[in-house]
This record gives C-alpha cells, sequence and structure tokens, in this order.
C-alpha cells in the first residue's frame, strides 16, 4: 500500500477528500493484503521512484490501449469498463482506501484482469505516464469542493488538466460526469483552455449518459436528493 497520497509539489492542496472512512471489513483487508501489489501499475511513489521514471504503458497491458479514470469511488464504473471492453487496460487512481478495498472485491467477484490500481494522487501517476501514452479518461463525480475558496482544489483546474492533457494522445476522449451545476460551469471554461473541444451538439447532449455508462453510487445519491447528472464529452485536439 501507498505510504503517501499525495504530490510532494502540493502538499495541502488536494482535490480529494478523506483518504479512510469507516473501519475496513476482514474481508476488504484481505483484499488489500493479496491483491493490491500484484494489481499495481508499476513504480509510482516518490519514495520507490524518486526519479520519476517513466512507466512501460506498452508492457503494463501487453500493448493494449490504456484508459484512466481519476477517482474511481466504489470502482463499479471501472469495472465495467474492463468487464465491457477486454481488449483495453483500465488504470484506477483512488487515495481513499475504503473505496479501493471494495473496488479490489468488485474486481475479485467480475473475474476482471485487464484492470490495474494506483491508491493514491493521480498527480503522481502523471508525473511517470510517459507523453501521448492514454486513450480515454474519466473524472466522475468528483468531489465539487463547493466552498468558493475551495474551487481551486477542484481536478478541472489547469494545474491538473495541462498533466492531463500531455498524458492523453491527440483526439483521445475525456468524459466528465458531475451532479453540481457550479462544477459544468468550471469544466465548460477551463477543460478547453487545456486543449480540448466539447463534443456536445445539441445544450440537451448533456443530460444523456453514454451509452456504456453504469450509473454509480454517487449519481444514485444525486437522484435521490434531486439533483440533475449531467455528461460532458471532450476531445483533445
Amino acid at each position: 500500500m501507498t505510504t503517501s497520497n499525495k504530490h510532494p509539489d502540493a502538499p495541502w492542496r488536494n482535490f480529494y477528500g478523506r483518504v479512510r472512512g469507516k473501519t475496513l471489513k476482514a474481508s476488504q483487508e484481505t483484499y488489500l493484503d493479496e491483491d493490491l501489489g500484484r494489481l499495481s501499475p508499476g513504480a509510482v511513489d516518490w519514495e520507490e521512484n524518486p526519479e520519476r521514471l517513466p512507466l512501460d504503458t506498452g508492457a503494463i497491458f501487453d500493448g493494449k490501449p490504456v484508459w484512466l479514470e481519476v477517482g474511481f469511488g466504489g470502482g463499479e464504473h471501472m469495472v465495467h469498463q474492463a468487464a465491457t471492453y477486454p481488449d483495453v487496460g483500465v488504470i484506477g487512481c483512488e487515495p481513499f482506501i475504503n473505496g479501493v478495498a471494495m473496488l479490489l472485491g468488485k474486481i475479485r467477484r467480475a473475474g476482471v484482469e485487464n484492470v490495474r490500481v494506483y491508491p493514491g494522487d493521480v498527480r503522481n501517476l502523471f508525473d511517470v505516464l510517459p507523453e501521448g501514452s492514454v486513450d480515454k479518461a474519466f473524472l466522475l463525480y468528483p468531489d465539487p469542493w463547493p466552498k468558493k475558496r475551495h474551487h481551486r482544489r477542484r481536478f478541472v483546474t489547469q494545474e491538473h488538466l495541462g498533466p492531463l492533457a500531455r498524458v492523453l494522445k491527440p483526439g483521445a476522449e475525456f468524459r466528465v460526469a458531475t451532479d453540481i451545476p457550479d462544477y459544468v460551469r468550471q469544466t465548460l471554461v477551463e477543460v478547453p483552455k487545456a486543449g480540448f473541444e466539447w463534443l456536445a451538439e445539441r445544450p440537451e447532449d448533456w443530460r444523456q449518459p453514454w451509452s456504456d455508462w453504469i450509473s454509480t453510487r454517487y449519481e444514485q445519491k444525486a437522484l435521490r436528493e434531486g439533483r440533475v447528472p449531467h455528461y460532458l464529452t471532450f476531445r483533445k485536439r
């Protein structure tokens, strides 16, 4: 398990919230002990890779296209994508260790092998992913940081979008799902500045989920509380 989930250049400006919740079940502790190491994408943490040597993404998935999910929550979407598209490899980042344990249980039950898991800050992974090595990225129901003074912690700032754009291939797709109107606004302002184009043809397009979408627990919570999900699709220029 990673010893730190924060990027050393930004020790407090973490766009994630808490990193541990309620006590893990015994089975979840087992998943972490037995599965997390073998599902690692490689040397990502600064302690194990201080020179920031790049990962060999071609070797991780035997040459398959690489997809990246930033903050996978409970992991249901990540496992769904891996099962739906066995010819791609999916890397997920999530510092909340309870979510990591939940994902590992889902991976066991689904029997998918084309996944890798990094239990930490995605900025550490951006450091070691080669330029243009990722074919698709997902940002699904990220922490909204609702207070205005915290908006700079959101993922959709140039601090994070720049590194994301660097590791994405030209023409790669970037999907964002959120139920927070102000997060939609900031996304539509900031993502194009980082070299992406919004692919919506009509305003109502952002209300339509993707054809391969699986509703997550965060989306179900939003719907129960009367909030409207938005689905934004961008392409790297």
